[in-house]
C-alpha cells in the first residue's frame, strides 16, 4: 500500500475545515491554523491517521473480517459504491435503515424477502401473475435492492464500520458504539473525534478528499485480502507436503518392521529315491 503524500492531500483539499464558529473544540489537536475565519487541518496528522487506519483495516481483511462503509451524502455515495465494490465489502449509500446493526435480525428478514422476490421473478410462476401484481413485485424489489442490495451478502454483523461525515451518519455511529463495533471515520472540524476509534481528520465535503482517503482504505483492504489468499495457499501446500511426508514415513516404518520380523526356517524336504 502506497502512503498518501502531503502533496496529494493538499491537492485534494483535505486541509480545508469549516468556519470557526462551527468548530468542535475536541478537534483542536488536529487544527493547524485559522485563515479567513476557516480552520485549516494539520495534514501531517491526517497523513499519520490515514496510515494508522489503513494498517488496522489491512489486518482485519487479512483475518477475513468484514468492514461496512457508510456514506449517504451526495458527494460520497457514488465514490464509495464504485471503490468499495472492488473488494466485495458491504456498503450503505442510500438512507441508513434505522436499527440495521442493533436490530440486525429484522434487516436479515428484509434481505431474505428480497432474495425470494428475485427467485419469484425468475420462475415460471411470475408469468401467471396479473399485470398489477407483477408491477407491485417489481416496485417492492426495486426498493429493497436500492436500500439493501449492497448488504445482501452480509450474513452477520460487520467487524468494523467506516463512516464519511460523522454528523450525518450519527445513527450508524451510535449503533456501532452500542455494540462495541470498531469505528473508522473521516472527521471534519465540526465533528467530535472522541466518538470514533480511528478518526481521520480531513475535509469530508470535497469529493476529491473523500475519494483519496477511501481509495487508500480500499488499497489496504485489497492488500490484506491478497495476503490472506497467499497464506491460505501456503497452508494448503504445507498440509499436502505434510501428508506426503506422513505417507512416506509410514511406508518406511512398515518396511523396517517387515525386515525385523523373524523369518520361519524352511522345512527340509525328503527326496524320494
Amino acid at each position: 500500500m502506497t502512503q498518501a503524500t502531503f502533496e496529494e492531500l493538499l491537492d485534494a483539499g483535505c486541509h480545508f475545515g469549516h468556519l470557526r464558529r462551527k468548530w468542535n473544540p475536541n478537534m483542536a489537536p488536529y487544527i493547524f491554523m485559522e485563515r479567513n475565519g476557516i480552520h485549516i487541518i494539520d495534514l501531517y496528522k491526517t497523513q499519520a491517521k490515514i496510515d494508522e487506519a489503513a494498517q488496522a483495516l489491512q489486518q482485519m481483511a487479512r483475518a477475513g473480517k468484514k468492514v461496512l462503509f457508510v456514506a449517504t451524502k451526495k458527494q460520497a455515495k457514488d465514490i464509495v459504491a464504485e471503490l468499495v465494490s472492488k473488494v466485495n465489502m458491504p456498503y450503505v449509500t442510500e438512507r441508513w435503515p434505522g436499527g440495521m446493526l442493533t436490530n440486525f435480525t429484522t434487516i436479515r428478514k428484509a434481505v431474505r424477502k428480497m432474495t425470494s422476490l428475485q427467485k419469484l421473478m425468475s420462475s415460471p410462476q411470475y408469468n401467471n401473475l396479473s399485470k398489477r401484481e407483477r408491477l407491485q413485485v417489481e416496485r417492492e424489489l426495486e426498493k429493497l435492492q436500492k436500500n439493501l442490495g449492497s448488504i445482501a451478502d452480509l450474513n452477520r454483523l460487520p467487524n468494523a464500520v467506516f463512516v464519511v461525515d460523522v454528523i450525518k451518519e450519527h445513527i450508524a455511529v451510535a449503533e456501532a458504539r452500542k455494540l462495541n463495533i470498531p469505528t473508522f471515520a473521516i472527521v471534519d472540524t465540526n465533528s467530535n473525534p472522541n466518538l470514533i476509534d480511528h478518526p481521520i481528520p480531513a475535509n469530508d465535503d470535497a469529493s476529491k478528499s473523500i475519494a483519496l482517503i477511501i481509495n487508500k482504505m480500499v488499497e489496504a483492504i485489497e492488500e490484506g485480502l491478497n495476503e490472506r489468499k497467499s497464506n491460505m495457499k501456503e497452508a494448503e501446500a504445507a498440509e499436502e507436503e505434510a501428508g506426503d511426508e506422513m505417507l512416506e514415513n509410514t511406508a518406511e516404518e512398515e518396511e523396517k518392521e517387515e525386515e525385523k520380523r523373524p523369518r520361519r526356517p524352511r522345512k527340509a524336504v525328503n527326496k524320494k529315491n
